[in-house]
């Protein structure tokens, strides 16, 4: 059995949402691409934090994205009167972590789907979005080890916990597919908003 087989489905239905289009035409609004790092720094931070707590990156240090989203964030965010939106399924996903802080095989597949993800087709979007893109760059040693790393650890745990392992990354692709929707419909009304003003 192979996580990639078992995700196969889950991950098409994410890579056709409307948003993943924007993101990878290569004319996304700097606003809309700010307000979506911005909420996947939420979801990156809590996650990692308790990952950080199980020592689920041990063998992977570096891996992390929160500090990452934060600085490309912050040198797109040009709004000095608020912060972003925090959508709905951001705000889900984070009571969905909290609520599984202590189970290492459920918090893995999250870092199996968010960030082997980044290794993986985020090196794609990098091209076409605007920004340092630091979320998508990774150091040489985390291209070249930390992928069979990831796969081998979370084969591990599907051996061991499968239903839980599958229910978790059907879960993350659910909220990230989520979030593509949101990002969607609050893209239109940023680029009308810039547009009238």
């Amino acid at each position: 059995m192979d996580i990639k087989d078992i995700t196969h489905e889950w991950h098409k239905a994410a890579e056709r949402k409307d948003f993943v289009k924007v993101l990878m035409s290569g004319e996304i609004d700097e606003k809309v691409y700010a307000t979506y790092l911005y909420n996947q720094a939420q979801c990156y931070a809590v996650l990692e934090k308790y990952a950080q707590e199980n020592s689920l990156f041990r063998h992977t240090p570096g891996i992390e994205r929160t500090e990452h989203l934060l600085y490309d964030f912050k040198a797109l965010w040009k709004d000095d009167k608020e912060q972003p939106i925090i959508t709905q399924s951001t705000k889900d996903y984070i009571r969905h972590v909290e609520g599984m802080r202590e189970d290492a095989h459920k918090l893995y597949s999250h870092i199996y789907v968010r960030h082997l993800g980044d290794l993986s087709g985020g090196q794609m979007i990098r091209k076409k979005t605007p920004g340092p893109n630091r979320f998508y760059t990774f150091k040489d040693v985390a291209h070249k080890t930390y992928k069979p790393i990831v796969r081998e650890v979370i084969h591990s745990y599907l051996s061991l916990y499968e239903e839980d392992v599958r229910t978790e990354t059907q879960n993350c692709f659910i909220f990230a597919t989520r979030l593509f929707g949101e990002m969607h419909d609050l893209g239109k009304i940023i680029t009308q908003q810039r547009k009238d003003n």
